[in-house]
């Protein structure tokens, strides 16, 4: 994905909690690498049953994914975006995953919303358009023209 990122100073968190949100970026990277729809099924699989994560909730965990990797502290949107999403399924909850583009120019990057707002995103995140969306409660939503073969 194309969108800069400045990278702030991580949170430190204690070594009894790195093992879960490790565990996330290991599984956001491999998932990170499959195809769109393969990427899609998979995270509506693991959205099923989950209730809508809140803001502070998706936060928390999104600041667990940036303590632990440095990639996914700055450019790494993809496995950033995938690991927070299943860092909270963990806890029971689901944040809204995308992944979209804005044209003009041309950015392509990964997020995930929760209470209908990015979470910890540039300002600039509210311009792209979401070709892939994986809501909770894993209902996926109409397949759209970048995930068919």
């Amino acid at each position: 994905m194309s969108v800069a990122v400045t990278v702030d100073k991580p949170p430190r968190i204690p070594i009894h909690r790195r093992p879960l949100p490790l565990l996330a970026v290991v599984a956001g990277h491999l998932i990170g690498g499959l195809s769109p729809r393969t990427v899609r099924n998979v995270l509506t699989v693991c959205a099923r049953g989950a209730r809508p994560a809140g803001y502070a909730e998706a936060r928390r965990a999104r600041a667990r994914v940036v303590a632990v990797s440095v990639r996914c502290a700055g450019e790494g949107c993809l496995p950033r975006s995938i690991a927070t999403a299943l860092l909270c399924r963990a806890g029971g909850a689901w944040p809204t995953w995308h992944a979209g583009v804005q044209t003009m120019p041309f950015r392509a990057h990964a997020w995930v919303e929760a209470e209908n707002r990015p979470v910890d995103e540039p300002l600039s995140t509210t311009h792209m358009q979401p070709l892939v969306t994986v809501p909770p409660g894993g209902q996926p939503p109409p397949s759209s023209p970048a995930e068919r073969p």
